[in-house]
């Protein structure tokens, strides 16, 4: 056990990690009694905070629009846990919204994106996009690895940052059991600079000799969030709006082979450690699998607008009450000793991406 796991041990009115109730063995807890087979009534406590935090998240979020219920509900988890505000025997129903809610959160994502309307901007910017994403998804990770930041930050900030923010850190957690703190830091920071980016960019249009539909691609290639894009982009008018929403959905098209990509990664190297035969290591992710099918359901144009947006609600709700179950696991102090690291990150990655999107869209416009 290391000293960590020791310090978090030593907090037990803080939840332990929801892994621990999927049958997973994970560096916090070696055995347990595995999620599956938790009683229903097991799960009523857990669920019944879950709840409560979202509805509460969703309320903030009619209110003021600026604060992504996603946001909102990880930030309402960390308090919950470190003022002990949690329900005795919270355990079994937190872990079942933090896996099984939260990666059917993310197979609905996959029908906010058709793939005709990805293609009708052409193949300049496809590739731009892909750049732009590629770009900065590795470049992130070196510098975090550079700035010395523990666990999987470094992968975890690239992956907000490159694709859909707190959506996307979600959908890679899923597949790396990541420790809460660096969930939690890097959901924190995308927010951050995706909230800066609705208050700077519309500032930068003109002073860059953006047009307005530029403007839009640039929003749509560099803002994290897609709330946050259409609040930027929405300054320029709805031409703008379309091409941001565009690229955006472009992205968001390659979070599942990135996703795919390190899943297969970690898996063969723990197959070489354990030395287990390969052809036992899945290629992709069952809900990587859903997320894909739904983005072909989107594709044929039968899916009706309403209920299109119907399950984007459904999604954001879903992935909320995921983010809240892991913020209950959040180490508060232990979580500020690399906030200044993590900040100086955050901050580089979105100066990349923005760098990077603004010459692809004056190269290919």
């Amino acid at each position: 056990m290391t000293p960590s796991d020791r310090a978090r041990t030593a907090q037990p009115a803080i939840p332990a990690t929801f892994s621990q109730f999927d049958g997973l063995p994970t560096k916090q807890a070696e055995s347990s009694t595995p999620q599956a087979h938790a009683s229903p009534a097991a799960l009523v406590p857990g669920l019944a905070a879950t709840a409560v935090a979202v509805l509460v998240a969703w309320s903030v979020n009619r209110l003021e629009p600026a604060f992504s219920p996603l946001t909102c509900a990880v930030l309402l988890g960390a308090v919950a846990a470190n003022a002990r505000l949690l329900p005795r025997g919270a355990g079994p129903g937190l872990g079942f919204a933090g896996r099984r809610l939260m990666r059917l959160g993310i197979v609905l994502l996959g029908l906010k994106l058709a793939l005709g309307d990805v293609l009708a901007l052409g193949w300049e910017t496809l590739v731009v996009t892909v750049a732009v994403v590629l770009l900065t998804f590795l470049g992130t990770q070196w510098l975090g690895r550079r700035l010395g930041l523990p666990g999987d930050q470094p992968l975890l900030v690239a992956t907000g940052f490159s694709i859909c923010g707190a959506s996307a850190v979600a959908a890679m957690n899923s597949v790396t059991d990541s420790d809460e703190d660096d969930v939690v830091t890097s959901v924190a920071l995308v927010t951050l600079c995706g909230t800066l980016a609705i208050v700077l960019l519309p500032l930068l249009h003109h002073p860059l000799g953006l047009t307005d539909l530029q403007f839009g691609r640039w929003v749509g290639a560099s803002v994290h969030d897609v709330g946050q894009v259409v609040a930027t982009a929405q300054t320029a008018g709805p031409g703008a709006l379309d091409q941001a929403v565009v690229v955006k959905m472009m992205r968001i098209a390659m979070l599942a082979p990135l996703v795919a990509g390190v899943a297969l990664t970690r898996r063969r190297r723990s197959a070489r450690i354990e030395r287990v035969p390969s052809k036992h290591v899945a290629l992709v992710p069952l809900f990587v699998l859903g997320f894909l099918a739904m983005v072909g359901l989107r594709s044929t144009g039968i899916v009706p607008t309403q209920v299109v947006s119907g399950s984007q609600d459904a999604a954001n709700l879903l992935m909320a009450a995921g983010l809240f179950a892991l913020g209950t696991a959040v180490d508060v102090p232990r979580l500020a000793r690399t906030g200044g690291r993590a900040l100086a990150l955050g901050l580089t990655s979105w100066l990349l991406i923005g760098a990077a999107a603004y010459l692809g869209v004056r190269l290919t416009t």
